[in-house]
């Protein structure tokens, strides 16, 4: 077993990284991203690998209770540091303390502080009059600013104690279902993921969401693993699990079925044979009572609508100029959701937002194939995959649905996956040996073809090149 992340893979990811940024800037010069764009992505990528070799080394002999508050206090300080920085930057370049191009997020703060100006009753009625995906995040921001103000600092500064411990739980979840090492490593890429950190700087939805995806599937495995049912313990993964629904409900429904298809797949090492049959039926109870409710219906008009979704959106995708997107349907994207999205790394039709998460989205690339390693190893290596059948249902639900509602490379979309995927990446490191290593060469490979050919088929599919 691996226990940290190794130099040569850190300073192997480094370099793919350089060079393929290197070539793309240099094959599509005309269409070169700006320099400010350009050190970003670096940064990032430099931060992450360097950070996480050294940390998973260094780390390592710390006993538990050090470990995790040298986890929580480094993440917060990079999250605070980015939202500080974020907002000078953003203010330089829009006029605004709000990404490029900001739209939901001037949306979400608008409405808050709209609904404190109109009085708590009022707010109320409008909110409910809404749909329930879209209650949530702005009903959160309402209470907040009528305790605070609508001080935008403020609130990202909750946001970054909120993924700080983010961090914490993924290790705990980590922990019980991999062992330390696998859990040291998984909280420290969650701590340096830069997705993860650069989220703390907008006024979305996603930080607060994935807190609660990550506490919902961390309080059921601690439940699962309890010598005895606690009913609080139940409630809390209720009112957790039910609350994603007023988030996205796409979300809500992934973590539900991740929960009910580990109460019947799970081993009895983490679920005895007493607990199980007392959550099915909790669990049937509970779908007896949701079934036929506002919950219930949102999620089927949803899915009923998945596929005249996906048609539409490639449909006006092709109407912009992008004519390969009629290509990307989910029976194609589906495949490679493990490594989606792909980084942007050419200047193309103002979406500096992505161009940005560049160096993030290569992280999410280059860590797909421990991802899959780890997945290859449960099923038919170790054949642990019922011990993983949480977090395992959880992913492959979720960025399933997104691949096939037409949002396959949409990196706000898939941001609720990537904390498991790092996760499950951790434990694909630690599985490392010399059998193995050889499928790891070869994805090094496989990344630089990726991140060049998304370059091309971004500029190929407007009719650039």
């Amino acid at each position: 077993m691996v226990p940290y992340f190794p130099k040569q893979i850190s300073t192997k990811a480094t370099s793919i990284y350089l060079l393929s940024l290197a070539t793309v800037s240099v094959l599509f010069l005309r269409y070169m991203m700006g320099l400010d764009f350009i050190i970003i992505g670096i940064g990032w990528v430099l931060i992450f690998f360097g950070l996480s070799h050294r940390y998973s080394h260094k780390w390592m002999e710390y006993d538990e209770k050090r470990f995790l508050r040298k986890l929580f206090i480094t993440a917060l300080v990079f999250r605070l540091a980015w939202v500080f920085i974020s907002y000078i930057y953003y203010y330089i370049k829009t006029g605004i303390p709000f990404e490029f191009g900001a739209g939901d997020s001037i949306g979400y703060h608008s409405a808050a502080e709209w609904y404190v100006d109109i009085g708590w009753s009022n707010a109320m009625d409008r909110l409910n009059r809404t749909a329930i995906s879209d209650r949530g995040y702005v009903l959160y921001l309402t209470v907040l600013y009528n305790l605070i103000g609508p001080n935008i600092i403020v609130t990202r500064i909750l946001k970054a104690l909120m993924s700080a411990y983010s961090c914490i739980l993924i290790y705990r979840l980590a922990h019980r279902t991999f062992g330390a090492p696998a859990a040291r490593i998984a909280g420290i890429f969650c701590c340096l993921m830069p997705n993860l950190i650069m989220y703390c700087g907008l006024h979305l939805k996603e930080t607060e969401m994935l807190f609660l995806t990550i506490l919902a599937l961390e309080r059921t495995d601690d439940l699962f693993r309890s010598k005895a049912i606690s009913l609080w313990k139940v409630i809390l993964v209720v009112v957790v699990a039910l609350s994603l629904f007023t988030f996205r409900t796409v979300l809500g429904v992934s973590v539900i079925f991740a929960i009910m298809t580990a109460i019947v797949f799970s081993s009895q090492a983490v679920l005895s044979k007493w607990n199980r049959t007392v959550l099915i039926f909790w669990a049937v109870t509970g779908l007896l009572v949701m079934a036929g409710g506002t919950i219930t219906n949102e999620a089927q008009s949803y899915w009923e609508q998945r596929d005249e979704n996906q048609a539409a959106k490639r449909n006006y995708q092709v109407s912009k100029g992008v004519s390969w997107a009629k290509y990307a349907t989910g029976a194609v994207m589906a495949p490679i959701m493990f490594v989606l999205p792909f980084p942007t790394m050419v200047d193309v039709d103002e979406q500096y937002n992505q161009q940005m998460i560049n160096g993030g989205n290569y992280v999410r690339v280059f860590m797909g194939g421990f991802v899959l390693l780890a997945l290859f190893s449960a099923i038919f290596v170790k054949r642990n995959w019922r011990d993983l059948s949480l977090i395992g249902t959880f992913v492959i639900s979720y960025l399933g649905i997104i691949c096939m509602s037409g949002f396959a490379n949409s990196e706000r979309f898939l941001l609720p996956g990537l904390p498991f995927l790092l996760l499950l990446a951790a434990y694909g490191v630690t599985l490392l040996n010399a059998r193995n290593y050889k499928w790891v060469r070869t994805w090094f490979w496989i990344v630089p073809v990726f991140t060049i050919g998304w370059a091309v088929f971004k500029l190929g599919s407007r009719g650039i090149l």
